[in-house]
């Protein structure tokens, strides 16, 4: 390793953290409304009359703003949209027979409704109402209710017109803990929702941790990840570059390079420190890199693959002479980007796959957002055939003893009597 992070993400909860969110969401639960509009005037100085935006605010709103970013917004919601369909298509139901007259099957069912949560703050990251509100829509979710902060008192209009153009059936100017809170347990104005989606700070992921089993979730989320695998022939300063394309997320974003060549290790560390101090977001940039940034060096493309794998990174951005390898060499990654024409910036803003992915080593266990986990893999039974049905009963009740789950035994022994000609001992004195 030639440069290694100072200071590593720890798994030990904030307890002040969670107890404030926990005290939030039950305030909420109790006073509804008017507890949310106490929440957002202390910590966003936001009361408006209503936080959901009428179709006429909407309409004015998005009139204001400026027609290369709606061209813009509907470039990449395309994209998104074109993307999650071909996911969508490749979800067939199936019924199946098999025995005679024996027939299984599943169906893939959107839930019912889906909170979409869109950032502000720091970043009004309309990108993310792309991949909630439009992924929601192709998988055939009936009603998102979608949620964003205003910044610093004023509307966030461009994200009002992405949440619009995505699809959005209801927009509520409104964030951080309340939001998430009103869409999950539901208050007098906001109707609750089966599932939340979307990123947001430590304070939105805690209430979603916290509300995960009441309400589905998309993903448990942490600090942006990017890890670059490059080898001899990358461009040092296009690694550079990327490295701190992530890093400015926050404080706490890693930034990692495995890589082949010392050489290339070296450039890039160089051109990462003068490329820092001119950077607007060095404030977050920065201390990502002094504090989560690490540079590795290994002996080979495969130990690199390797060395990723066991990173299990959100993003991974591979800059070798033969990227497609990473395609049969890695397994644990939350999105691979191929060679330099790709970028993890292309993934975030514009070019269609899902931002929303795991963190912290979930890569180990899970892929990111999509439009399958807005859907319902719900099964289905049906027995016609009488001899069927007996020959199941038959080995029901035999099965069933064996766990000695008796009632259980009992259905499969009526149908076996039933349909076939078994006899039912136990039912004598009920039967006469």
């Amino acid at each position: 390793m030639i440069k290694g992070a100072v200071a590593k993400p720890t798994a030990t909860e904030d307890s002040a953290l969670r107890d404030r969110v926990r005290g939030i969401i039950d305030d909420i639960r109790d006073r509804g409304d008017v507890a949310v509009r106490e929440y957002s005037e202390r910590f966003d100085g936001w009361s408006p009359e209503s936080f959901r935006l009428s179709a006429e605010e909407v309409e004015r709103i998005v009139a204001t703003v400026p027609q290369q970013v709606l061209d813009d917004i509907r470039f990449v919601q395309e994209q998104v949209r074109g993307f999650a369909a071909h996911q969508r298509e490749s979800l067939r139901d199936v019924e199946v027979e098999t025995l005679p007259g024996v027939r299984l099957g599943h169906r893939h069912v959107p839930v019912g409704a889906v909170g979409a949560y869109v950032p502000g703050g720091r970043y009004p990251l309309t990108a993310s109402a792309h991949m909630t509100i439009v992924t929601a829509k192709v998988a055939g979710v009936p009603r998102v209710v979608a949620a964003t902060p205003p910044i610093r008192g004023e509307v966030p209009a461009a994200t009002v017109a992405a949440m619009h153009l995505a699809g959005a059936d209801e927009i509520h100017l409104l964030g951080g803990v309340q939001a998430v809170a009103a869409m999950a347990v539901g208050t007098e104005s906001v109707g609750s929702v089966d599932l939340l989606a979307g990123p947001g700070n430590a304070y939105v992921a805690e209430a979603k941790r916290q509300l995960f089993g009441e309400v589905g979730i998309d993903l448990f989320a942490g600090p942006t990840e990017i890890l670059v695998i490059a080898d001899e022939h990358a461009d040092p300063f296009v690694v550079a570059v990327d490295l701190l394309s992530q890093a400015e997320h926050g404080p706490d974003s890693p930034a990692v390079l495995v890589t082949t060549s010392r050489s290339v290790a070296e450039a890039v560390i160089e051109h990462v420190e003068k490329l820092l101090p001119g950077m607007p977001t060095v404030d977050f940039a920065g201390p990502a890199w002094r504090d989560h940034g690490e540079v590795v060096l290994v002996e080979s493309v495969d130990e690199a693959f390797e060395v990723a794998d066991s990173y299990a990174s959100e993003h991974v951005q591979v800059l070798t002479e033969q990227p497609r390898l990473a395609l049969e060499r890695m397994r644990d990654y939350g999105a691979l980007f191929l060679g330099e024409g790709t970028c993890v910036s292309y993934g975030d803003k514009v070019i269609g796959t899902n931002h929303v992915l795991p963190t912290k080593g979930a890569a180990r266990y899970t892929g990111g957002l999509w439009v399958g986990k807005y859907l319902k893999t719900v099964t289905y039974q049906e027995v016609t055939d009488p001899v069927a049905s007996a020959q199941l009963g038959a080995v029901c009740g035999r099965a069933a003893r064996v766990e000695l789950f008796e009632g259980h035994a009992r259905s499969g022994d009526v149908r076996a009597a039933k349909f076939g000609d078994a006899a039912l001992e136990w039912a004598d004195h009920v039967r006469g």
